[in-house]
């Protein structure tokens, strides 16, 4: 059995969860989300508690079965909570500015790079060297967060690039490390 898929999700106050036959909704401060299930797993509500549970012992079914649980613990913590990941500009000359709700990156090239929020995030830039990417569907954040950086990788001479807030670039010595 699938340590994580039988352990139980308890529900918040603020949270609510709708379980309507193989679609399970959850809605909350942050927002609302919804996710289809597969015939094989099936989920139950008792008391502000979720139980995920498998109908067959089938290695695609076993397979989901912890997946799923993940998946709906993500979107209870997205709509009480919500997730954020920030980025970090280094460079000369390199910024970030708002538009609307997308963002566009001046990074190097030789035209501005403008990238568009996906349903369920909001893109801030406190400092024009500071992204913040946040909302309520965890892997729509990641992605957006992703897209972000890929513009200009952080490259490990200079340190230039896009950068998540926390990471470490490993740094390589140039020409004069051959000397």
């Amino acid at each position: 059995m699938s340590r994580i898929g039988k352990m139980p999700i308890t529900v918040p106050e603020k949270v609510k969860v709708t379980v309507e036959g193989y679609k399970v909704g959850v809605s909350g401060p942050q927002g609302t989300m919804t996710l289809n299930l597969k015939p094989t797993i099936q989920v139950k509500l008792e008391n502000n508690v979720l139980h995920v549970n498998r109908l067959n012992e089938e290695k695609t079914t076993r397979q989901l079965h912890g997946t799923t649980r993940a998946n709906i613990a993500s979107m209870i913590q997205g709509v009480n909570v919500g997730f954020k990941k920030e980025l970090v500009i280094n460079g000369i000359g390199f910024k970030a500015q708002l538009q609307g709700k997308n963002i566009q990156l001046n990074v190097g090239y030789t035209h501005p790079v403008v990238i568009k929020a996906m349903p369920n995030t909001k893109i801030e830039v406190p400092a024009p060297t500071e992204i913040v990417v946040s909302g309520c569907d965890k892997q729509a954040v990641g992605e957006v967060a992703a897209l972000i950086r890929a513009t200009r990788l952080p490259e490990p001479y200079l340190g230039k690039g896009i950068a998540y807030k926390g990471e470490r670039i490993r740094r390589k010595e140039g020409k004069k490390a051959g000397k």
